[in-house]
């Protein structure tokens, strides 16, 4: 099958045959990623829809920055120095990677690029979906070598709550995940009621489905019968990751292409996601309706609804003050 067309606004950044990634300015989205695996065939390990015109039309945020507040805040509602503040809600009665029109449907300003990295910012007004404080965002990807790294940073106006990620599915042969090996480096996860939001607990992963310490095929976790994982349709949780400071969060494999990504970020939190709601609404690249079990997503973030909940890590940004948060994509090959 001939490869789909590349959007015209696209910046490529790496070179083969070494790692390519492909970013466009809408959504500061990571498009395309292209490897050689260990079968010596090149390919693109990421899901997504063709370009821009899909993604305005998607809920899925194939690849996406999301923010200004990645995963739910319940209820569209916190209370921030004595002050409730009131959120857009675009998930049931919660509010989610943003609201109805977060960064995930801005265009960014492409501020600086080389061949191996490509900076993009984003201003956000005060009271935009009704967050307080003028933020500017900055997104910088590059590729070193076998890896991918992004570097996100914001500064604010006035007391807000910021908490980015890139909300990038991968799908390393291109037959779906189920048969994947996935490792999440975390001994225990933050619980959720039906509609995501966490109860404010944080649970050991002993002994549970959730127990990815040691690696386990992808399709057996999501289909486990466990509460968690009915209520949720799979696996969309957040893991608190072993650890500080820049670590290992993920590791997922096919042993089809003999291709692994490692994930590495400073955050404390890890969502995975196994696109529980792609219902074939969206059609990928490759021209194929995607479904559930089609890609997974692996996003390092701070805690779900951290505003409700003193105990989770703060996601509370002050003037002055430069939030900062690095991911890793570390990519390898097996020739056996």
């Amino acid at each position: 099958m001939n490869p789909a067309p590349r959007p015209t606004d696209v910046v490529n950044i790496g070179t083969a045959p070494g790692i390519e990634v492909d970013v466009l300015p809408y959504g500061a989205t990571m498009q395309r990623l292209e490897v050689t695996g260990g079968d010596g065939v090149r390919r693109d390990i990421l899901v997504g829809v063709a370009g821009e015109d899909e993604l305005r039309s998607s809920s899925a945020y194939f690849g996406s920055t999301v923010g200004r507040y990645a995963n739910r805040i319940a209820a569209g509602r916190f209370d921030l120095d004595g002050r409730e503040i009131t959120l857009t809600v675009n998930d049931g009665d919660n509010h989610l990677h943003g609201g109805t029109d977060g960064f995930d449907s801005r265009a960014w300003t492409v501020t600086a690029r080389s061949s191996d990295s490509v900076t993009m910012e984003i201003v956000s007004p005060d009271g935009d979906q009704g967050y307080p404080g003028e933020v500017h965002a900055r997104a910088t990807f590059s590729v070193a070598g076998e890896t991918v790294r992004l570097v996100s940073t914001a500064t604010t106006t006035a007391a807000t709550v910021v908490n980015l990620t890139s909300h990038a599915y991968f799908d390393l042969d291109g037959h779906g995940v189920d048969d994947h090996d996935l490792q999440v480096f975390a001994s225990s996860f933050t619980p959720v009621d039906s509609s995501g939001i966490p109860s404010g607990t944080i649970d050991s992963v002993d002994g549970s489905a959730l127990d990815l310490r040691a690696g386990r095929r992808v399709g057996d976790v999501s289909r486990a019968v466990h509460p968690q994982l009915l209520g949720a349709r799979g696996l969309d949780h957040n893991f608190v990751v072993d650890g500080d400071g820049l670590r290992r969060a993920a590791r997922l494999s096919s042993m089809r292409t003999r291709i692994t990504v490692e994930v590495w970020s400073d955050q404390p939190g890890l969502q995975v996601y196994t696109g529980n709601f792609l219902d074939g609404s969206d059609v990928s690249r490759r021209g194929t309706m995607l479904r559930q079990g089609d890609g997974i997503a692996l996003e390092p973030q701070l805690f779900p609804d951290s505003p409700h909940h003193p105990a989770f890590p703060s996601a509370v940004l002050r003037p002055g003050d430069t939030y900062r948060s690095i991911i890793e994509w570390r990519l390898s090959a097996n020739a056996e």
